[in-house]
């Protein structure tokens, strides 16, 4: 039975997640998955992404991030504002190093799993934190410093006004973000550069994506199977940068896709 947990950094904005364990045969590995940007834990079908790999006996961690805009009372969607303008990927980093430390166990292995933004924090860790068995990403991102789009007018913009706002094209909302997100990156560029870590990567590293990505291109994905030659790559022929799900999802069964993005998680974690 899923059981629910929450943890407080020294930042002061608490992490909240799900617990899901092990159904049937336990693998003794757990999974600990990431979400992207403007996302969280309960977005679309992850939850049935989460069933599907505790039938195969794994041990599996869902959580929000601390400043990805939900709350304790609110974990859906973005509420708090102020939190999602102070994000920034060291926070991100330091809240995946607390939900490990939380969950790590002498006999259990440790598998990351990460989707979209939340790709890279994975990578970033497995290349960084001795104590990961495997990790494996989703449309993942390669490189951060290039979303930042320095030297356009809307980066000069962000720089002269400390802030800018993004579109949630699904809510409506103007989601905030304060020039700390580029300052941040720039004071931990060392920590924070995807290829570097990926290069280090000495652990089973699964790449999956979708041909028909809008929002990370498959060119990503081939990136990060470049700089990490032993990784393996699961091209998945039509499938877009959700593997077919959607906000909310009411459906039961997960899309064609994201079945086939299943298939090959537990094919990769099994042994």
């Amino acid at each position: 039975m899923t059981q629910s947990f929450q943890l407080e950094p020294d930042h002061g904005r608490p992490i909240i997640g799900n617990f899901h364990p092990a159904q049937g045969a336990k693998k003794h590995a757990l999974i600990i998955f990431c979400h992207g940007y403007k996302g969280f834990k309960d977005w679309g079908g992850w939850h049935l992404m989460a069933e599907s790999l505790t039938r195969a006996g794994f041990d599996f961690v869902r959580f929000n991030f601390s400043h990805n805009g939900g709350t304790v009372e609110q974990p859906i969607d973005f509420p708090d504002l102020e939190a999602f303008s102070e994000n920034n990927y060291s926070i991100e980093m330091d809240d995946l190093q607390l939900v490990i430390n939380h969950f790590e166990a002498p006999d259990q292995k440790l598998y990351l799993l990460g989707h979209s933004r939340g790709g890279g924090i994975v990578s970033l860790t497995a290349g960084q934190d001795s104590r990961i068995d495997k990790v494996a990403t989703l449309a993942s991102v390669s490189d951060y410093r290039v979303r930042f789009l320095e030297g356009t007018e809307h980066f000069k913009q962000w720089q002269e006004k400390g802030i800018t706002y993004i579109e949630n094209s699904r809510t409506g909302q103007l989601l905030p973000h304060k020039y700390q997100f580029y300052t941040d990156f720039i004071a931990h560029e060392d920590r924070l550069t995807i290829h570097k870590a990926v290069r280090s990567i000495n652990i089973p590293h699964l790449i999956i994506h979708g041909t028909e990505d809008p929002t990370v291109t498959l060119k990503e994905a081939e990136a990060l199977h470049s700089w990490n030659p032993q990784s393996i790559l699961k091209v998945i022929p039509g499938a877009d940068h959700v593997f077919g799900m959607k906000h909310p999802y009411p459906e039961s069964e997960l899309p064609e896709h994201m079945q086939l993005v299943v298939e090959a998680l537990i094919e990769f974690y099994k042994d």
